[in-house]
């Protein structure tokens, strides 16, 4: 987010990339984009190389432990372990090879100290020489967010400040905080609408990404008048890394929306259907969860064109 200078200029590039389709001159020709990934993906992986094409970027994807060594973090290291090449030299190497480097790492959910530092994707940008897009990194996920907040302004016309909700949802195992950090960072940054984070005890947010943002223990205080509401599990901060016990309901159903009747629904996916979200709501009228995921191509696309233009 610190990167990132309008909020709305990257909006509205990604709204005019969407508005033309395909660009008529593919200005990046030649380019070499590397996408690297240490967890699985599928909008991510799949958008990201779309928005590349887009530009006339050559995108090659490279998925950690398969494609490469196992990289070594530690400065000063004995490598004497499992780790055969240095960050150092391979992080130069790929800022050779490319013109800009996605990396998609994954929180260990052990030590936030470590996963809050950021040092894997900080160590390629510091290393590479070369523009890195965060593909999600153990702290936020970047490109996600963009995509939401596309996907809210196409579905308000302003004339009044809507109400978004980030609701936490249940889920069958730990997950980071990323997607949920992200979206109350750039939700704050963005500041056209009035934003509330609905959870159950134990499960508050890193103050650095929620600022002064009101959080309630009361969903359904939460979801009165909502227009937007964005379902996400994560896993406790404070605890870190723990599923604490959640003796209410908090799994989205179209009931619990009676005070909302015109109330958006919003998921970045993978979800886990009827644990986080129910059926109706997510096959229903009120869901955007598949126009989230076709905007990401877009938020992609905004990033790129951004990072190259200044290269």
């Amino acid at each position: 987010m610190a990167d990132v200078s309008s909020v709305d200029e990257m909006i509205e590039s990604a709204l005019a990339f969407k508005s033309t389709f395909l660009p008529k001159n593919k200005n990046f020709a030649g380019r070499r984009l590397g996408l690297m990934f240490m967890n699985p993906s599928l909008r991510t992986r799949v958008s990201s190389q779309i928005a590349a094409q887009n530009l006339g970027i050559e995108t090659i994807v490279l998925n950690t432990g398969t494609d490469g060594w196992a990289l070594e973090f530690e400065e000063g290291a004995v490598m004497n372990g499992s780790g055969v090449e240095h960050i150092k030299d391979a992080a130069a190497v790929l800022g050779k090879y490319f013109d800009v480097l996605g990396i998609r790492t994954f929180p260990s959910l052990k030590n936030k100290k470590d996963d809050y530092s950021e040092k894997v994707i900080n160590a390629f940008a510091k290393y590479s020489g070369i523009p890195v897009m965060n593909l999600e990194s153990a702290t936020v996920h970047p490109l996600q967010s963009l995509a939401d907040l596309i996907t809210i302004s196409e579905h308000t016309d302003f004339n009044r400040r809507p109400k978004v909700v980030l609701m936490w949802a249940p889920h069958i195992k730990p997950l980071p905080q990323c997607v949920a950090n992200s979206f109350s960072e750039w939700m704050i940054a963005w500041n056209k609408c009035d934003f509330t984070i609905a959870q159950p005890e134990g499960y508050e947010l890193d103050k650095r990404f929620t600022k002064n943002t009101t959080v309630t223990l009361d969903p359904q205080k939460a979801l009165t008048d909502a227009d937007f509401i964005y379902v996400k599990n994560w896993s406790s901060v404070s605890d870190y890394g723990k599923v604490l016990p959640v003796h209410e309901d908090w799994m989205l159903t179209e009931k619990k929306l009676l005070h909302c009747p015109n109330a958006k629904v919003m998921h970045c996916l993978p979800v886990r259907r009827n644990v986080e979200l129910s059926d109706e709501l997510l096959d229903g009228a009120r869901s955007l969860v598949t126009l989230q995921a076709e905007n990401r191509i877009w938020s992609a696309q905004s990033v790129l064109n951004k990072l190259l233009q200044n290269k």
